[in-house]
C-alpha cells in the first residue's frame, strides 16, 4: 500500500486523546506564534496588495481575511493568511526538515473553521497537530537538499500538512483523505527561484499552499477522486519531486506514537534560520566588548554549505540587498545589524533600513567561506557559525555558536512566545489589534476551553 494512504488512515482516525501534552503545546505555540507573525506580516509589501486581489476579485462570506474587517471564500482567504503569516521570514522552522510548517496548515485549518463554524479548540488542536506532523515527516523523509533540487520544501510539503488539517476538520475518512492529499499531489509546487529573484513570491507559496490544502479537503468531501499512490507510484513525489530520495521507513516511524512538530523551532530574528547563529555570536560579541562599529576593520564568517549558498551569496546582493527578501537572505546584512543596532526585530528589514549607509557599510566587510568540517558534520541542517571580527587596532574577537535561540535544544517557551506575539502585535500599530491582544493570547492559552475558533478569527479581522 502507497505510504500516502496508510498516512491517510492515520490522519482519519487520529483523536484529541492520543497527542501527548508535549504535542499538545507544541501545537498551541505553533498557532500561537504563527497568527502574531501574519498580524505584524499584513502590512508587509505584498501582502495588502494579495489581500486586495482576494477581496476584489473572489469576495465571499466564509473565512476572514486577517487584518481587513472582510470576508472572502475559505481557500482565498488561506492564501492571504498564510502570505502574511511568511511575508517577514519570522515564522517556526524544522532544523531537519528546512521547512516552515505553520504557515500553510494553521491559515488553512483556521479558513476552514470559519466556514464549518462550530469547530472548537480541540478539534483545530488536533486538526493543527495533525498537519504540522506530516508536513515536518515529509520534510525529514526526503535526504534531497532543497539547495540541490530547487523545491522549496515549505510550499511543497506544506501543502500535504495544510490537506491533512483541513480534512480533519471536515471529517473525511481514510478513503476521501487519501483522495484529498492525491488532489492536493496533483497541484503540488514550490520552488526557490523566488530567492534568488527576490520576487515576493517567496511569500506566496505558503499562501498557495494553504490554499490548495482547503481546495483539495472541499473536492475530496465532494467525491472528486485523486492519486492513490500519490507518494511511491511510477510518478509519484518520491519520484517525480524528489529524484528517489524518499525514505518510507522515516516517514512512517512512531507514526501517531512520536510527533516530528515538536521538534519544531521558533525565531527570535525575522530571517532565514541559517542567519540565525551568526546573529546570536555578533549580539553577544557586541555586549560582552562593547564593540564600536565604527572601528571594525573585518568581519569573517564560517558556515555549512547549505547556509553558504543561501544566505552568503552571491556577495553583492547580500552586502547590498535589493529589497527584503534579500536582507532577510544575508547573514552579511544581519550582523551588521546586529553589530550597530543590538538587536534584529521586525524594523531591521524596512525599507528605509535597506538604504542605511552605516549597516551597509559593515556588510561590506563580511567575508564568509564554507567550513568543510561543518558541511561534513551537519550537511543541510542548519549549522554552528563561526564569526570572526578584527578591529582597526589589531584587536580580535571571535565566537562560536551551535545551537540558535529559539531551537529545539534551546527552546523559547510559552512565554517567551507570548513576549515575540506582544512584540509583534505593537509593531502591527493601532487599537486595532492592541485592544484585542490580552483577549487572544488568553484563548490560544487555552484552546482546550474555546467552544467556537471563531472566538478567534473574528479578532483577527
Amino acid at each position: 500500500m502507497d505510504a500516502s494512504l496508510l498516512v491517510a488512515r492515520h490522519l482519519a482516525t487520529l483523536s484529541f486523546a492520543d497527542l501527548p501534552r508535549s504535542a499538545l503545546d507544541a501545537t498551541r505555540n505553533n498557532i500561537l506564534d504563527t497568527i502574531g507573525v501574519a498580524i505584524a506580516g499584513a502590512s508587509a509589501p505584498g501582502c495588502r496588495e494579495v489581500a486586495r486581489a482576494v477581496l476584489d476579485n473572489a469576495p465571499g462570506s466564509q473565512a476572514w481575511v486577517w487584518g481587513t474587517g472582510r470576508m472572502a471564500v475559505a481557500a482565498d482567504a488561506a492564501l492571504a493568511n498564510g502570505t502574511m503569516a511568511h511575508a517577514l521570514d519570522f515564522d517556526d522552522t524544522h532544523d531537519a526538515a528546512v521547512l516552515h510548517a505553520g504557515v500553510s496548515t494553521v491559515p488553512a485549518a483556521l479558513a476552514i473553521a470559519d466556514r464549518l463554524g462550530g469547530v472548537n479548540g480541540v478539534e483545530l488542536l488536533t486538526a493543527v497537530a495533525a498537519g504540522l506532523d506530516f508536513a515536518c515527516r515529509l520534510g525529514v523523509a526526503t535526504r534531497l537538499p532543497p539547495v540541490a533540487s530547487g523545491w522549496a520544501y515549505t510550499a511543497l510539503f506544506g501543502l500535504f500538512g495544510a490537506t491533512a488539517a483541513a480534512g480533519k476538520l471536515m471529517k473525511l475518512d481514510a478513503e476521501r483523505m487519501g483522495h484529498a492529499l492525491g488532489i492536493a499531489y496533483a497541484q503540488a509546487a514550490g520552488n526557490s527561484q523566488c530567492m534568488p529573484d527576490a520576487a515576493l513570491t517567496k511569500r506566496m507559496q505558503p499562501g498557495f499552499a494553504a490554499r490548495t490544502g482547503v481546495l483539495s479537503a472541499t473536492l475530496a468531501a465532494a467525491g472528486i477522486t485523486g492519486t492513490t499512490n500519490t507518494f511511491e507510484g511510477r510518478h509519484g513525489l518520491a519520484h517525480v519531486y524528489l529524484r528517489g530520495e524518499f525514505d518510507r521507513d522515516r516517514l512512517l516511524r512512531d507514526l501517531g506514537l512520536r510527533f516530528e512538530h515538536e521538534d519544531l523551532g521558533y525565531k527570535p530574528y525575522p530571517s532565514c534560520r541559517h542567519t540565525h547563529n551568526a546573529i546570536d555570536i555578533a549580539l553577544r560579541l557586541a555586549r560582552d566588548h562593547n564593540i564600536d562599529p565604527a572601528n571594525i576593520e573585518r568581519i569573517d564568517v564560517a558556515v555549512n554549505r547549505e547556509a553558504y549558498d543561501n544566505v552568503c551569496t552571491p556577495v553583492e546582493t547580500k552586502t547590498r540587498p535589493r529589497s527584503v527578501v534579500d536582507a532577510q537572505f544575508s547573514i552579511p546584512f544581519c550582523i551588521a545589524t546586529a553589530l550597530l543596532k543590538r538587536e534584529v526585530f521586525i524594523d531591521a528589514f524596512a525599507d528605509d533600513a535597506l538604504r542605511n549607509e552605516a549597516v551597509l557599510r559593515i556588510a561590506s566587510l563580511v567575508s564568509a567561506s564554507v567550513d568543510d568540517d561543518m558541511q561534513e558534520r551537519f550537511g543541510r541542517a542548519v549549522t554552528p557559525a563561526a564569526v570572526f571580527i578584527g578591529m582597526k587596532d589589531g584587536t580580535r574577537y571571535n565566537g562560536l555558536s551551535d545551537v540558535p535561540r529559539g531551537g529545539i535544544d534551546n527552546p523559547m517557551d510559552f512565554d517567551a512566545l507570548v513576549e515575540k506575539f506582544r512584540r509583534c502585535v505593537h509593531y502591527a500599530g493601532g487599537p486595532f489589534f492592541h485592544a484585542k491582544s490580552a483577549r487572544l493570547v488568553d484563548m490560544l492559552g487555552d484552546l482546550e476551553s474555546v467552544r467556537d475558533v471563531r472566538q478567534i478569527t473574528v479578532d483577527l479581522a
